[in-house]
């Protein structure tokens, strides 16, 4: 059984989580033309699908593109020319190193895919545990987290005002302090 306080330290943590995810779902909304039925995505995993499908679809037209440029260079070494073939040599060389770099869309096809597996199975566990403890519930955790956030931010404002004792080699000397004011704006300041 757990006690109040973990299970409020719980709440708090899966309002975190929840609002993370959120936060890369509206990042990830960015990224994308909204449907005609206006819906951005679906889900992260969606949207990962998608970056594995675009990516697997631009690869398939670089190889393509690369095997009629192969195609071309077996019609100029047709001619028999030494010239052209050292050029076609050459260029032979470069798409050899572009199909190379294309099996990348493999690997990060793979590896995606694992991610969102990963993805699907937080989303799944979050909206659980969201429905389970209602979200009036998790409302009063978010109210309590939001003013948490923002006091600790006013907290960091407040240190980064203070330097305390500085070294000579980091402090600003008062001849500085004297160069940002002339004795008028001082005079101003005191009336």
């Amino acid at each position: 059984m757990i006690t109040e306080q973990e299970e409020d330290r719980l709440k708090k943590e899966l309002v975190g989580l929840f609002g993370h995810i959120n936060k890369m779902r509206r990042e990830l909304a960015a990224l994308q033309v909204p449907t005609s039925s206006g819906e951005v995505f679906a889900s992260m995993a969606d949207t990962l699908d998608d970056i594995v499908d675009n990516t697997e679809a631009a690869s398939n037209t670089i190889l393509e593109s690369m095997e009629q440029i192969e195609e071309a260079l077996g019609d100029i070494r047709a001619k028999n020319d030494p010239e052209l073939n050292a050029v076609c040599d050459r260029i032979n060389e470069r798409s050899n190193a572009v199909f190379e770099a294309c099996s990348f869309q493999d690997l990060t096809g793979q590896r995606i895919t694992r991610v969102v597996g990963s993805l699907k199975f937080i989303e799944e566990r979050v909206g659980t545990m969201v429905r389970m403890w209602g979200k009036e519930e998790l409302a009063k955790v978010v109210d309590e987290v939001t003013r948490e956030t923002q006091a600790a931010q006013q907290a960091d404002e407040d240190k980064a005002l203070l330097h305390g004792p500085q070294s000579e080699s980091t402090a600003i000397s008062q001849a500085d302090v004297d160069k940002m004011f002339s004795q008028d704006d001082i005079d101003k300041l005191f009336g």
